[in-house]
């Protein structure tokens, strides 16, 4: 007699994905989807998405990720630089078109989740708007004895690949400079480096997502600049009744 799958022990396990950066086209949605499916196997609370949903910021190829990243389970999601603000809020949120920074605050199992943007209209590059930090800390203050995690699509400090670092999150002393007040912030979590990575950003975790799109080749490694034959990678985070964070990476 078969046994079920145990469930991890933690308070709190969720997965993350992010740069799919759906087309229109089949492949990509199949890599998506992909990932999605294995995830709907699993005992999870949610699963964010931290931006480049899409390639162009097409409505058409939001009306794609409807269907790709559907799951069982919660998705949370903020855009990246490949996203556009307008598509974005009419088709995935439901909202008048605007120009305006997406943020949003959910909370999950009792655990804060900010997803901020970071992006800038019409630049590759990111940071985090006045408004954004002012509300970032008003949402961290509402609520100073939950967990909580601050997620973005940019990475505020280098990653060692320099086509990413180029065009990573500037500004980043003045989150620094929040954070300092919350100290209830467990981790920081991105994408737009499409590799698995893991370091510190003002005294806590910073937890990159691997590519679902495809994977960047690191200083040295031969090739293009981007590996679109690796498989789709994704982070699973379990945070137990400790306050320990434990991040596992695996491919599908």
């Amino acid at each position: 007699m078969g046994r079920s799958p145990p469930r991890f022990m933690g308070m709190l396990v969720f997965a993350q994905i992010s740069d799919t950066h759906l087309d229109g086209g089949d492949h990509r949605a199949e890599r998506a989807a992909r990932v999605m499916a294995h995830l709907d196997g699993l005992p999870l609370d949610a699963v964010l998405v931290t931006g480049d949903i899409a390639d162009h910021g097409e409505p058409a190829e939001y009306e794609q990720a409807v269907k790709a990243l559907a799951s069982r389970h919660r998705v949370l999601a903020c855009p990246g630089n490949h996203d556009a603000r307008g598509p974005y809020r009419t088709v995935l949120l439901g909202e008048p078109a605007s120009d305006d920074p997406i943020d949003r605050a959910h909370t999950v199992a009792g655990t804060v989740f900010a997803m901020c943007d970071s992006t800038i209209p019409g630049r590759p590059d990111g940071f985090l708007a006045d408004e954004t930090l002012d509300w970032l800390d008003e949402r961290l203050a509402a609520d100073p004895d939950a967990p909580a995690f601050v997620c973005f699509h940019h990475p505020p400090v280098p990653v060692g690949i320099p086509y990413v670092d180029e065009i990573r999150q500037s500004g980043e002393e003045r989150l620094a400079a929040l954070i300092e007040r919350h100290p209830r912030v467990v981790a920081f979590l991105c994408g737009h480096a499409h590799t698995a990575a893991a370091t510190t950003f003002a005294g806590r975790p910073l937890l990159v997502a691997p590519g679902v799109v495809s994977t960047l080749r690191l200083p040295g490694e031969a090739g293009d600049v981007a590996d679109e034959a690796a498989p789709p990678g994704f982070a699973l985070h379990v945070l137990d009744d400790d306050g320990r964070l434990t991040t596992h990476y695996r491919t599908v």
